[in-house]
């Protein structure tokens, strides 16, 4: 059993939990449409307090995310990983509760739908309410729900779940606290529309400075300097920062203030610490924070994708990429932030993890799929990719890892060009495709005795080709240059080479139902491919699954080790906790503390070697199925 009041009433409906509020909204449409706005607009200002009150939350957890701009102010340097982001994730049922109770109280008191605009007078009215009351009545039933077991327990313990700070923790708690909260918010407004100097504007004002403050206290990022409290040493007991509220968080004894320590003071729970620890990480914030081991250098790979990333929004990048309706209004300012950075831009961090105490990267080259096409696009992306490599070749980076087209034969030889410019980078230069080899490689069963293969004289279609042929594995090579299949055939044991055949039409294939494709297939070539088969794929963007008679692998990706800490976004359409395997590649080479840069044609060699090293590590297979691979024992 649930304690009384603990729970939030619509917890079960889910997603459609928004419905609670569809009276509010009919109302607010309904004086809009059907009735004198002018008299009757107070639903209407509902509505907009509280999609505004939505946005500020959003935009200061936006703000948090950035961290190719906050990662030196951070306050806790662990990061925000799916498990409190799953927590979290109802973090506005507060603003639905204050929403629902404001709607409530405008019908038990009909005075407060009929508020002038404005009224200069109730600023000084709403901040001696404030002050006299929401301040130490806060503090007081705050330190009560710290004192009191059974409501710490039931009530409060919610809040403080979490491990790190972010703006959501501050709407992240239980039915009863948000009440209480909610009364602590309209004691101000209340009694300054009781003694006559309400007004529209101030509940605006009053309301969305109250979520921005607790947003600020909530905040991961110290944004206020110390010098402002060394210059008027006063202002630390008018207003808290977010290192002070950390510290309640941390040590849940002290620092128990709205916004105001002099409470704090008053009440001799006020943290000793508080100013030394906030000047410390004040003093540090234009210093380099802690250098990775590892950095996975990615790209945009398109307009709404875009969107997928922390900083825009948290709990979508938590899952799976795929295209959401509402992405679509954001298009035209996503297109002409492409512009902007495709005009000046370089390359910056956009999310973290650790691993056995190691930090992990990823790095973004600010440049979208499409115009890794472009020909005299080419030159640009590659100075952008140096820029990344130099850069953490001067911070101590010991591994880069290329993504995708980041390491595209065409554009840059797998990342030879770099290596070949700067001889003496101490960065080891990673394109990962050993690792993509071994999972393709892995996802084929033991008893296939034939593939058909694409994108054949590919760095990796030549890996997987060579591979297979040693297995006595029989591939059909889909290239039109004799010369091409030659020097691959070249390669292979003289035993082995009969094994390879070339093939020039898709038709070739139609009785095999094991294709490998590394290079983009239509629909229509998919249709010589025999009922069952399996598509295994290498191919960016993956393929259309056209065929419903037929199965497809997604791209090559491996599970990260159990013991991986503060990971909290999903890569593209990876699963949580998955990566691609050129990422997976990366960290092995990271682990292993290989010395080698990894750059070029793929050793064949190595497949067996790369692959025993990540199962070595914990890294898993999304596949489970026995596979042609020989692994170690």
């Amino acid at each position: 059993m649930v304690a009384f009041l603990s729970a939030w009433p619509w917890d079960n409906l889910g997603k459609y939990k928004y419905v609670v509020l569809g009276p509010v909204f009919a109302k607010a449409f309904f004086s809009i449409i059907y009735e004198d706005f002018q008299k009757d607009s107070w639903c209407f200002h509902i509505v907009a307090l509280y999609l505004a009150r939505c946005l500020i939350y959003q935009l200061w957890v936006s703000y948090n995310n950035m961290l190719f701009i906050t990662r030196n102010r951070k306050i806790l340097e662990q990061g925000v990983d799916f498990n409190q982001i799953d927590k979290e994730w109802d973090w506005d049922n507060s603003l639905m509760l204050h929403t629902l109770m404001a709607f409530i109280g405008c019908y038990i008191f009909p005075f407060l739908q009929n508020l002038p605009l404005w009224d200069s007078k109730g600023v000084i009215t709403v901040l001696l309410l404030h002050i006299g009351i929401s301040e130490p009545l806060f503090y007081w039933v705050h330190r009560n729900f710290h004192n009191k077991d059974y409501l710490f327990t039931n009530y409060h313990s919610l809040h403080h779940s979490t491990p790190v700070q972010t703006p959501f923790t501050a709407g992240n708690g239980s039915l009863l606290e948000n009440m209480v909260l909610g009364i602590i918010i309209g004691i101000p407004v209340m009694g300054s529309s009781l003694l006559g100097y309400g007004s529209i504007k101030l509940v605006y004002g009053y309301v969305l400075v109250f979520d921005f403050l607790r947003c600020l206290g909530h905040s991961n990022v110290e944004v206020v300097s110390h010098k402002v409290f060394e210059k008027m040493p006063f202002l630390r007991y008018i207003l808290y920062t977010p290192t002070y509220h950390s510290l309640h968080h941390t040590e849940k004894k002290t620092n128990f203030c709205l916004f105001m320590p002099l409470f704090d003071a008053l009440g001799n729970t006020l943290n000793p610490s508080s100013w030394e620890l906030h000047k410390k990480i004040s003093c540090n914030a234009g210093k380099n924070s802690k250098v990775p081991d590892f950095v996975f250098l990615a790209h945009v790979v398109d307009i709404t994708s875009a969107l997928h990333v922390p900083f825009v929004f948290r709990s979508i990048a938590s899952m799976p990429y795929s295209i959401k309706l509402f992405f679509l209004p954001l298009w035209p300012g996503v297109f002409v932030v492409m512009l902007a950075m495709w005009l000046k831009a370089k390359p910056f961090l956009v999310s973290f993890y650790k691993l056995r105490n190691r930090l992990h990267q990823t790095w973004v080259v600010p440049r979208f799929g499409f115009q890794y096409f472009i020909p005299y696009a080419t030159e640009g992306i590659n100075k952008q990719i140096e820029k990344a490599i130099l850069r953490a070749d001067k911070l101590g980076v010991k591994v880069i890892s290329l993504a995708a087209l980041n390491k595209n034969e065409a554009l840059n030889g797998g990342g030879t060009l770099f290596v070949n410019k700067h001889p003496n980078l101490k960065v080891r230069v990673v394109h990962g495709n050993t690792l993509t080899a071994a999972v393709i490689l892995n996802e084929i069963p033991k008893d296939v005795k034939e593939v058909f293969l694409t994108g054949a004289t590919s760095k990796l279609g030549r890996a997987i080709a060579l591979y297979l042929c040693r297995r006595k594995v029989r591939v059909l090579m889909l290239t039109l240059s004799t010369e091409r299949f030659q020097n691959i055939q070249k390669e292979a044991p003289a035993e082995c080479q009969p094994y390879l055949v070339q093939v020039t039409k898709y038709n070739a294939a139609q009785n095999c139902k094991t294709w490998i494709v590394g290079k983009w297939i239509t629909p229509r070539e998919q249709g010589w491919a025999p009922s069952g088969t399996h598509f295994h794929q290498f191919v960016v963007p993956p393929i259309l699954s056209f065929r419903r008679d037929c199965t497809y692998g997604d791209l090559a990706a491996m599970r990260l080790p159990q013991d991986v800490q503060g990971l909290g976004s999903c890569e593209y359409t990876m699963e949580r906790g998955v990566v691609h395997a050129c990422h997976a590649g990366g960290v092995v080479h990271s682990l292993e503390g290989w010395t080698h840069h990894e750059v070029g044609a793929l050793d064949v060699d190595r497949i067996d070697l790369v692959w025993n090293a990540a199962l070595k590590h914990g890294l898993t297979p999304v596949s489970s199925s026995p596979s042609i691979l020989t692994k170690s024992h």
